[in-house]
């Protein structure tokens, strides 16, 4: 650590570094915490947004390499599988399965990332498909006892073959509750030690907890239109889920697994005859979920949105995630749910990297194409490094720009003086949402007389050339901060570098 003499013969830190070195303790209490890589969910019901659709946002967090896919509605032949679950390299190690496929699956959208645990890439915290299903994925660890319960090796659908296989064959957020169960009692759970998911279509959304231990344990809760719901890096907000009602069995908001609360007794972590509620983050979780500095962020972002209602809108949710994004923040979304809107319709808005500097896209379900830009690159893609030389297709698409490493430099560059420069980023950004939300009606109306007149493949053509339109601007917009920021940093301050390596 640099230190200075004073006059006097004492020590002291110079003033900048003392900052600094408070800001890297306090990273390090972060990464210390079990809740330092957490996605976000936010959901609205219809009853609170502008337009009355249910909304439903947030990012994932995970450190590998992002990419966008739009996968197509798929016939399947009898007797064909997918494989679920998890290696022996998972944290909790196991062993892949086979289980059936459904004969046909749905269109969806979705952001792929190529690594976490020792589960087996391309993997998704979900998206949206064309019944306007959307999924988001959140962690969610289970108490101590339960991690040592897991089977050794475990079996059964991991988080990501969740979410995956719900935009595939659910229309509604029940159905994927049902489904989503339906996979964990009859085949399994592969846990990293738990996790949650929501669910949200048109009219309500479901959030789904489930728990580590291989007992099967989970829990889920209907939200209607009048709620805000968020788990927020593993804060989970009191009254939702949390408390079971008294009368669990025949609650139409409520589902959970047989052995939900008899286990808890069994195990002596509830004690009925207390007469306490059964709270389920109390019993079943993990006492260190969040820290009190997510929890005071979480309550300011549900604040900004419970204060917009019944006005909250996508860009509102947009600038919560723009604000809330970090280096491990590998992507945001922001569901756009309405009824009665045609599958090539269904917009969702995707932010190509961490939403703190990245531009948000508005993505169709009938476009039919991702830029190579979008497209899944080497950097940071997991086993990447350990390839000689790059094959041969991908070659291609490396000698494009990579959208995810840009908005990485971006994020670099604004942070290194984040009072400087990120409040320009901020702007930026803000200014081309606003610009993107605008001019979708216009783009709706264009792709409406064409398929009305039967031109379906002209629509489609015409929604992909004005998503890829946008997404190069975006692009473009992110480079161009970058490359202004980068000359400003190295003119006003010179571009910090590591110690040279000792030998």
């Amino acid at each position: 650590m640099t230190r200075l003499a004073r006059p006097d013969g004492r020590i002291h830190i110079a003033p900048r570094l003392a900052k600094w070195c408070a800001a890297f303790a306090a990273l390090l209490t972060l990464i210390d915490s079990p809740m330092s890589h957490a996605s976000d969910a936010i959901y609205v019901g219809k009853n609170l947004t502008k337009d009355g659709g249910v909304l439903l946002a947030g990012f994932g967090d995970e450190p590998s390499s992002h990419w966008l896919s739009i996968v197509p509605r798929r016939q399947h032949p009898a007797g064909a599988t997918i494989s679920v679950g998890g290696t022996p390299q998972a944290n909790l190690p196991g062993e892949l399965i086979e289980i059936p496929q459904a004969r046909e699956t749905f269109r969806y959208i979705s952001m792929d990332y190529s690594y976490f645990l020792g589960l087996p890439a391309p993997l998704t915290n979900g998206g949206m498909n064309e019944y306007g299903l959307a999924v988001r994925d959140v962690a969610l660890f289970s108490r101590r006892e339960l991690v040592e319960l897991t089977p050794k090796p475990q079996h059964g659908v991991n988080y990501s073959d969740i979410a995956r296989i719900v935009l595939e064959r659910a229309r509604t957020a029940r159905e994927a509750v049902d489904i989503a169960v339906s996979l964990i009692e009859r085949y399994g759970y592969f846990t990293y030690g738990g996790n949650s998911h929501v669910f949200a279509d048109p009219n309500e959304g479901w959030v789904l907890l489930e728990f580590a231990g291989g007992k099967g344990l989970w829990v889920a809760h209907r939200l209607g239109p009048n709620d805000i719901w968020m788990n927020w890096r593993g804060y989970h907000k009191i009254g939702y889920v949390q408390t079971l009602p008294v009368d669990l069995a025949k609650n139409p908001d409520y589902l959970a697994s047989k052995n939900f609360v008899s286990f808890a007794v069994e195990q002596g972590w509830y004690k009925s005859e207390e007469g306490k509620p059964f709270n389920v983050i109390d019993v079943y979780a993990r006492p260190d979920q969040y820290s009190d500095v997510t929890a005071a962020e979480a309550r300011r972002v549900e604040s900004n949105i419970r204060s917009a209602a019944p006005k909250v809108d996508v860009q509102l949710l947009m600038q919560q995630l723009h604000e809330a994004g970090r280096d491990s923040s590998g992507y945001g979304q922001v569901a756009d749910l309405h009824p009665n809107v045609s599958p090539d319709m269904r917009l969702l808005w995707v932010a190509p990297g961490p939403p703190v500097t990245a531009a948000f896209v508005p993505w169709r379900l009938g476009v039919d194409s991702v830029p190579p830009e979008y497209s899944r690159h080497r950097y940071l893609t997991f086993g990447e490094a350990d390839k000689q030389n790059i094959d041969a297709a991908q070659q291609g698409v490396e000698s494009t720009v990579y959208v995810n490493r840009a908005v990485k430099r971006l994020l670099y560059l604004a942070d290194e003086h984040r009072d400087v420069f990120l409040p320009d980023v901020r702007a930026a950004l803000t200014a081309f949402d606003s610009r993107q939300i605008a001019a979708q009606p216009d783009i709706e109306r264009t792709a409406k007389v064409l398929f009305d007149a039967h031109e379906d493949a002209l629509a489609r053509h015409y929604l992909t050339e004005q998503a890829h339109a946008s997404a190069a601007d975006g692009l473009r917009l992110i480079e161009a901060l970058a490359d202004s920021i980068e000359a400003r940093t190295k003119v006003l301050y010179g571009i910090r570098t590591p110690p040279e390596p000792t030998h």
